[in-house]
């Protein structure tokens, strides 16, 4: 803020420039707003000075009268000028407004004060004296309530009338006017302090006004911007405050709240331009007469708006009540949405498995009261996984949309589908009249489901296996579900492609699962496993070159438990990992007892293979044991090499870089793709059991001969498995190309203690030699 001109003091000063312009223009403005009692006082005091004038006919009272009328009517002119102005004062202008007055007040001062003291000192007529004295007096009393605004012109104007009267009456000599003049001196000073408190009493109640309005101001504001419609009605039930974004949700005129209507007249006239029901208009005045907190929602008339606003009431203290009017459309649109989502599959805009069970219970209930017999299907799709493996997910998506499409086009309206998660969907078959129904359903869907796809120009072909539980009296959903999952094991279990009903035994055959599993969990953790060891054996040395470990479990109750029934369980409850690796370290520290000539193979499940820390785990086993890279074997299968074929190539190759062998098992279960042997660093080939069926016939036969002579000619050893007969023995080693050969005819798999016996014998006599019998033909168990 700018200085303002003319100020006489360091107080004068701070307090301008720390007030507003505001106050300053209204302490400026009551300089003149008073303009007939200065323009009276300016006519008496001319009257007075000629009084004086022609009383004592002093020639320089003349030139003062004259003096006083002629600026007496400058500020009367002035002051009418200001007044006809027509706006607020500017800072500057109220600056130069102020110089004005301080002028034509300071002027008339120092004539009145000459004019005073003339009177005083160069005439003795005491009805002279008793009139200057009196009007100058009369004027500074005047001058008083004019100039409290700005009092330091007041404080000018005292010390230019007052000092020369009072300096008049002392130089007069007469002791009573020496006592006069301290009266008057006394007299001005009082007008002095009462100038001043009344200036800061002024500018107090105009920095409270100032204040008043600035809060009245930001409470506009305030009220203006909410997001929320505000209403505010007083205890008679009249409109007190209404924001503009109430006028504005409820289409009312800007001028509405001006008209102090009550709470039914704003209601109605939100009911007249639709924007509220006359049934939600009534609730709404209930609410507001009852005066007691609470909360409603109303929905828009115009449906296309599909608006919906929520109400809260909140009385106030001394009556009355607070209206809050949100719009909560967006809210509830979102809910809306989140809701969907949370119950919809957004793939296929199915039910979710949430949406079904919630349904399933209501239809269950409805099912149970009417005795109602319903079925319920549980679908998977067969072969899926390869069709993302090998097309992608996106591909994958669009099956699962297709596949969603075809199932409700098969049902009927009374029936209920969703996608339970992943490849599997859920059925809910009502009112059927036997079970006869539901199998007739679920071949409909196997056949339809198993017709070719056509994704993005590439023909796909999947399968679907079904399991099927009927409703009986007081199921509930979660049994219906477990029941419906156990068929579709067994029917998966018998080939896929087909649908199995649920039968009794399948809860005791899953029970059965269960325990094994959590037998299995405790058994990794006890040790209970045991390793067994089947021989390779060269065909041109007859010695015993490398061991297969084969896991065994020694369970406490069921004996000894095969691998058959360990891997899968062990696979589908994650424990393979963990179990490798126990049988990795096994084995390494067991294979550093045998001979140094001597390896030992290891069985590698996909799942163990294909974790990220392989390598480390395999380095970790060969460093504990102390065993030598080269000695340890690993085998794999071909369903390692379908996954992630560049790590796996490139696993393979760190490990082979390592010292590792890599031996590819069971070679003709699979694709039998001969890409594998080419594109892989493998070592060694095991050719499966199936391989000898009927080898005794020229075509099997050469089908072996030519597998095992192309993993020679690509520089990798080669191994038939279950050799059970010399014959076969002498069919497979005739021409030279089968490097090793395993099975039951050298020896069965045998525990660790019997495998080094045989090992010695092996490695210190012909493992053929008929006359010390080490491993004779069939003896061995």
């Amino acid at each position: 803020m700018r200085a303002y001109p003319m100020q006489l003091a360091d107080h004068h000063r701070h307090t301008d420039h720390t007030m507003s312009p505001a106050i300053y223009a209204a302490l400026v403005g009551s300089l003149f707003q008073n303009p007939a009692p200065m323009f009276a006082g300016a006519v008496c005091a001319a009257i007075a000075a000629v009084m004086t004038a022609l009383k004592t006919g002093n020639h320089l009272l003349w030139p003062c009268a004259v003096l006083l009328v002629m600026i007496g009517a400058l500020r009367s002119f002035d002051m009418a000028k200001y007044k006809s102005r027509g706006s607020d004062l500017t800072v500057a202008e109220a600056a130069r407004w102020e110089t004005r007055y301080q002028i034509g007040a300071v002027l008339y001062a120092i004539v009145l004060g000459a004019w005073c003291a003339i009177a005083l000192l160069m005439t003795d007529d005491a009805v002279a004296h008793m009139i200057c004295i009196s009007v100058t007096t009369g004027y500074v009393a005047a001058g008083a309530g004019r100039a409290y605004g700005r009092p330091w012109i007041f404080h000018v104007q005292i010390l230019l009338t007052c000092g020369p009267m009072a300096g008049a009456m002392v130089l007069h000599g007469n002791p009573y006017y020496v006592g006069m003049a301290l009266l008057t001196v006394l007299y001005f000073l009082g007008l002095e302090r009462i100038t001043t408190r009344l200036q800061e009493i002024f500018v107090r109640a105009l920095i409270a006004r100032e204040r008043e309005a600035a809060i009245a101001g930001q409470f506009d504001t305030a009220l203006n911007n909410m997001p929320h419609g505000l209403c505010m009605f007083g205890a008679d039930g009249r409109l007190g405050v209404m924001n503009y974004r109430f006028g504005e949700m409820m289409h009312l005129a800007d001028s509405f709240v001006h008209r102090r209507v009550g709470a039914a007249d704003v209601i109605a006239a939100c009911v007249a331009v639709g924007t509220m029901s006359p049934e939600n208009g009534s609730t709404i005045i209930s609410e507001i007469e009852n005066s007691q907190a609470g909360a409603i929602v109303t929905a828009d008339l115009d449906r296309e708006r599909g608006r919906a606003l929520s109400w809260t009431f909140q009385p106030m203290v001394g009556g009355g009540t607070v209206v809050l009017v949100e719009d909560i459309t967006e809210r509830r649109k979102a809910e809306a949405k989140i809701s969907h989502l949370a119950r919809f599959d957004s793939l296929t805009e199915l039910p979710n498995r949430l949406s079904f069970r919630d349904e399933i219970e209501r239809l269950l209930a409805i099912a149970n009261s009417e005795s109602r017999l319903s079925a319920l299907l549980f679908i998977d799709l067969d072969q899926f996984k390869q069709i993302n493996d090998t097309l992608g997910h996106p591909c994958g998506d669009r099956l699962l949309c297709i596949v969603a499409d075809r199932l409700r086009g098969m049902l009927r309206p009374d029936d209920f589908v969703a996608r339970f998660g992943g490849d599997e969907f859920v059925v809910f078959q009502q009112n059927i009249q036997s079970a006869e129904e539901a199998a007739a359903l679920s071949r409909r869907v196997v056949e339809r489901l198993t017709e070719r796809y056509e994704i993005d120009r590439h023909l796909v072909e999947i399968g679907a296996s079904i399991g099927i539980a009927l409703t009986s009296p007081g199921v509930t959903a979660d049994n219906l579900l477990k029941q419906a999952d156990m068929a579709l094991y067994r029917a998966k279990a018998g080939g896929r492609g087909t649908f199995c009903f649920f039968r009794n035994e399948m809860a005791e055959i899953v029970e059965a699962r269960r325990v094994l599993e959590l037998d299995l969990r405790k058994a990794l953790a006890k040790e209970e496993f045991e390793l067994f060891y089947q021989p390779l054996v060269n065909l041109k040395s007859g010695r015993i070159t490398t061991c297969e470990a084969l896991l065994r479990w020694n369970h406490p109750t069921r004996g000894m438990v095969s691998p058959i029934d360990i891997i899968p369980v062990a696979e589908e409850i994650g424990l393979i990992v963990d179990l490798g690796r126990w049988i990795l370290r096994k084995a390494c520290m067991e294979c550093m007892t045998w001979p140094d000539a001597v390896s030992v193979a290891v069985n590698f499940s996909s799942q163990q293979f294909h974790q990220r820390d392989v390598l480390s785990e395999v380095r970790y086993a060969l460093e504990v044991s102390g065993l030598p890279a080269h000695r340890l074997e690993i085998e794999i299968t071909e369903s390692s090499l379908l996954r992630n074929t560049q790590w796996t190539h490139d696993a393979l190759t760190q490990l082979r870089s390592a010292g590792v062998r890599i031996s590819l098992d069971d070679f003709g279960t699979g694709y039998s793709s001969l890409s594998y042997l080419h594109n892989f660093p493998l070592q060694k080939v095991k050719i499966d059991r199936s391989f000898l069926e009927g080898i005794d016939a020229d075509r099997p036969l050469t089908l072996l001969r030519g597998v095992a002579r192309l993993s020679a000619d690509l520089g990798m050893s080669v191994v038939v498995e279950g050799i059970e007969t010399n014959e076969q023995l002498e069919l497979i080693s005739a021409d030279g190309t089968v490097t090793e050969a395993q099975g039951y005819l050298f020896s069965r798999p045998v525990s660790a203690a019997r495998i080094r016996q045989l090992l010695d014998a092996s490695h210190g006599r012909h493992l053929r030699d008929d006359n010390v019998k080490v491993l004779p033909s069939r003896s061995i168990a």
